[in-house]
């Protein structure tokens, strides 16, 4: 969606660069929460390996697999768990390759409009001169 409406050459009205701004932030903040869950995952993994590694390969063990859980031994899951982190954190990657791509699209759409993020200081001094003493809250978007 945000490629095809850069790559328009009529000039957008500021609502629609406010919400395609919007939309490009939201899926920034899904990506950065994306990494976050599947770095917990890779974390869940090294301590099951952790936990297992030590103990005899003959030994039981047991491993959920597409939510039924099945009774293997320990030499059959660890190998399994091994190539699943090493899945997660080439995902990872990649994730964070994308979550680059898009910094730098976000950079570049804030230069060709020359959007400026609001601070809350502002807010807060415009508000301030109005009602004397004013509290507010600092909100800061996400980085």
């Amino acid at each position: 969606m945000a490629s095809k409406a850069e790559g328009d050459k009529e000039p957008m009205n500021e609502q629609a660069v406010a919400n395609l701004y919007g939309a490009m932030r939201a899926e920034l903040n899904q990506i950065y929460s994306k990494i976050t869950e599947l770095e917990m995952e890779v974390s869940e993994h090294s301590l099951v390996m952790g936990a297992i590694q030590p103990l005899d390969p003959s030994r039981r063990c047991y491993r959920m697999i597409g939510g039924v859980l099945v009774e293997r031994n320990i030499k059959e899951v660890l190998p399994a768990v091994q190539r699943n982190k090493e899945g997660l954190e080439e995902v990872i990657a990649r994730l964070n390759e994308a979550l680059e791509k898009k910094k730098k699209d976000i950079a570049e759409f804030e230069a060709k409009y020359k959007i400026r993020m609001r601070k809350a200081g502002d807010e807060v001094e415009d508000s301030s001169r109005k009602e004397g003493s004013a509290q507010g809250v600092l909100v800061g978007p996400a980085s």
